[in-house]
């Protein structure tokens, strides 16, 4: 199921990606262009979500006392696949496992031995637990980069709410998270506006809750843990931000 990330989203999973634990969020959010609480909002959101799965270092096995990688094409039973993916991930030496959707070759196991000897034990405790190893070959080599299609492109100045100019120049646009308590919650905008809790000079633009992506109304209500763009071109005040988080 989609879990409705935007390119702002993607473009922060592309640097992760790229970069991995070197690259922090004020980098990031220069790149994407927007502030560094967003960015750190996001990659929360996405974490909680289960899009970011983990950050996970790329080594090289071979400039680790000559260590041998090595890679195992194996079939299993298809009623069996998952539960023997788990299971061989006891096997000392395995440090990867992916299922495959197919017939035969439908496990592709990444082993890591001390030598030659090592590959060959780990290859009968594979095979003691049922799966069969139809091909293998070690690694020489792996090549990695980030998905291209979630990288920089251009963006044209469209504004996100009908009216209202674009984005560009001095504006400020920030992202909260809505605070049990806060001013603002179980309002609706126009009532926010009508108790003066949001100047004039400051629009909602979006709100992520859940899967949804709500474009606002003044009859929107907003509700504790909504993740609210807010656009002003005059500057976003400590006082409107408390309004959101309390």
């Amino acid at each position: 199921m989609s879990k409705g990330i935007d390119e702002i989203d993607e473009e922060i999973l592309y640097y992760l990606t790229q970069e991995g634990r070197h690259t922090s969020a004020p980098d990031i959010a220069e790149k994407v262009d927007v502030s560094a609480p967003t960015v750190r909002n996001r990659i929360r959101r996405l974490e909680e979500n289960g899009i970011i799965q983990g950050y996970h270092a790329h080594v090289d096995y071979e400039q680790a006392d000559g260590r041998l990688t090595n890679l195992f094409t194996c079939t299993t039973p298809a009623t069996d696949r998952q539960e023997q993916a788990q299971r061989v991930l006891d096997v000392p030496g395995v440090i990867n496992v992916r299922e495959i959707m197919t017939g035969k070759g439908d496990l592709q196991i990444k082993v890591v031995g001390m030598d030659t000897d090592d590959l060959t034990r780990i290859a009968q405790d594979i095979t003691a637990l049922g799966i069969e190893i139809d091909d293998e070959g070690l690694i020489h080599r792996e090549y990695v980069r980030p998905y291209a299609q979630f990288g920089p492109r251009e963006k044209e100045p469209i504004s996100p709410v009908t009216g209202v100019a674009g984005l560009a120049g001095d504006a400020d646009v920030i992202e909260v998270i809505v605070k049990e308590g806060a001013p603002i919650t179980g309002k609706t905008l126009q009532q926010a506006n009508e108790e003066n809790l949001i100047p004039a000079s400051v629009l909602v633009v979006r709100i992520d809750r859940g899967d949804q992506a709500i474009t606002p109304t003044g009859e929107t209500t907003i509700r504790k843990d909504d993740f609210v763009t807010i656009h002003s071109r005059s500057g976003i005040t400590d006082n409107t931000l408390e309004v959101f988080t309390g």
